[in-house]
C-alpha cells in the first residue's frame, strides 16, 4: 500500500472497558448514548462495519460490511488524549501520567512565578470557558497567569491577547514544559488565549506543549525509513513533533475534514494521521450529547467525499483514543473500548477481526501495510485484511 489514512475520531467511545469502575467509568459508552438519543444518522459508517462490532450499541447490524472493523481495549494506564495516540502508535504506558485534582504544587507555581516574572490566579481543576468568567476580570487588572487542570494530565495557561500577547503565552508554555517533567511530567501544557470582556471568548490560537514519547512510535519509525507522516490536527503536538514530517493545524472539526480532503488530492508516500477533536473538546466535555450527535453524523456524511478520493493503494482508518460520555454527571474522558473502521478498495469486506487487546495493534499494522519493519508492541492484522 502507499497511503494509509489514519483518523481519529477523538473520545468516540464504545463502551466501557473490564476496568472502567477503576477510573470511576462504570457504564460508560459514548457511541451508545448517542444512539439513544434517537437522532444518530451514520449511514456510511454502519455499512462499514461500525454497527457489526462487538457489543456495539449503535444501531441494526448490517448483512453485509464493507469494512474491516474491530474493538480495541486500552493496554496502557490511563484514559487521556497523549497516552490514547502513543499506544495508538506502539507506545504501552505502564504508569498514568500525573494529574492534579488538588492544584499544583507550591513548587511548581512557585518556580513557574520566577521563571516568567508573573503571578498565578486560580490553580484548580476547572472548566475552560468557565474560568475566563470568573477569573478574567482578574487577570485584565493584575496580568496574573490564569493556570488551571482538569481530571487530564495538563496545566494549561489563559491569558487574554491584550495582556499576554500570543507569542509570550507560547513562551510561557514552553518555560512551564521545561519545569514540568519528571514526577511532575504532564501530558500537556497548552496555551489558552482569549479575546472580549464580558463575555470573554476563546481564541483558535490554542497551543499544546507535549511531553515526549519515552520510546520511538509509528510515526519515527516510519519517517526514519522516508516516509511521508503528515499530521492534521493536534497530532504534531501530541507528539512533540517527533516523526512527523509536516503538519497542518485545524480550527475544528469541519476545518479538519477539508484539510484532509485537500491531501489527500496530492502525491505522498506514508501517513496521513488526522485527530478531530470536536467530538471531545467542543461535546463531550461539556455533557452535549446533542451536539456529539450531531457531529457524528456531520463525519459520516463527510464519508461519502473521502472514500471517494481513495485511490488503488489507499486505506482509510477510523478509530478514537479513549471515551467522553456526555450523560455521565462527570465533564471527564471515560475509560472505553475504542472503535476501528478499515475500508479501501484492496481491503477485505465484512472481517471481524474480534477485539484487540491494545490500541497498539494499529500502529503496527500501518507499519506492515506501507511495508516498514517496526519493533513495536501490537499484534498486525494486515494479512487478515488484504485481498
Amino acid at each position: 500500500m502507499k497511503r494509509v489514512f489514519l483518523i481519529v475520531l477523538d473520545s468516540v467511545g464504545i463502551g466501557e472497558l473490564p476496568d472502567a469502575r477503576n477510573y470511576g467509568d462504570e457504564g460508560s459508552n459514548t457511541l451508545g448514548v448517542c444512539y439513544n438519543t434517537g437522532r444518530l444518522e451514520i449511514p456510511n459508517m454502519r455499512a462499514m462495519g461500525l454497527c457489526n462490532i462487538d457489543g456495539a450499541e449503535c444501531g441494526e447490524k448490517v448483512a453485509s460490511p464493507v469494512g474491516a472493523y474491530c474493538k480495541l481495549a486500552e493496554k496502557s494506564k490511563g484514559k487521556d488524549t497523549t497516552i490514547g495516540h502513543w499506544e495508538i502508535s506502539g507506545v504501552i504506558s505502564e504508569n498514568p501520567l500525573p494529574t492534579y485534582p488538588n492544584g499544583f504544587p507550591d513548587e511548581v507555581i512557585s518556580a513557574f512565578e520566577e521563571k516568567t516574572g508573573r503571578k498565578v490566579i486560580c490553580n484548580k481543576v476547572y472548566s475552560g470557558t468557565e474560568v475566563i468568567k470568573d477569573y478574567g476580570d482578574e487577570h485584565m487588572k493584575t496580568g496574573a497567569l490564569i493556570v488551571y487542570t482538569s481530571a487530564d494530565s495538563v496545566f494549561q495557561i489563559a491569558a487574554h491577547e491584550d495582556i499576554v500577547p500570543v507569542e509570550e503565552l507560547y513562551r510561557y508554555c514552553e518555560i512551564a514544559r521545561e519545569i514540568l517533567v519528571g514526577k511532575h511530567g504532564v501530558g500537556r501544557v497548552i496555551a489558552r488565549p482569549f479575546t472580549g470582556n464580558h463575555p470573554f471568548t476563546r481564541t483558535a490560537n490554542r497551543h499544546d506543549f507535549s511531553l515526549a514519547p519515552p520510546t520511538d512510535t509509528m510515526a519515527d519509525i516510519l519517517s526514519a525509513s522516508g516516509k511521508d507522516v503528515l499530521g492534521i490536527g493536534k497530532i504534531y503536538d501530541i507528539f512533540a513533533g517527533r516523526g512527523i514530517t509536516s503538519t497542518q493545524r485545524t480550527k475544528n472539526n469541519d476545518d479538519g475534514i477539508e484539510k484532509l480532503l485537500e491531501t489527500m488530492k496530492t502525491d505522498f508516500d506514508g501517513l496521513c494521521f488526522v485527530n478531530l477533536v470536536d467530538f471531545d473538546m467542543v461535546y463531550g466535555h461539556r455533557n452535549d450529547v446533542d451536539g456529539y450527535t450531531a457531529a457524528l453524523n456531520s463525519f459520516d456524511a463527510k464519508l461519502l467525499e473521502i472514500t471517494a478520493l481513495l485511490r488503488d493503494d489507499d486505506v482509510l482508518m477510523i478509530t478514537a483514543d479513549h471515551g467522553c460520555d456526555p450523560v455521565t454527571p462527570s465533564t471527564d474522558h471515560s475509560r472505553e473500548y475504542t472503535p476501528l473502521l478499515v475500508y479501501g478498495k484492496k481491503i477485505r469486506e465484512g472481517v471481524n477481526l474480534g477485539v484487540r487487546e491494545s490500541f497498539s495493534d494499529i500502529g503496527k499494522t500501518v507499519c506492515d501495510l506501507l511495508g516498514v519493519n517496526a519493533e513495536i508492541p501490537g499484534k498486525s492484522f494486515a494479512e487478515d485484511i488484504l485481498v
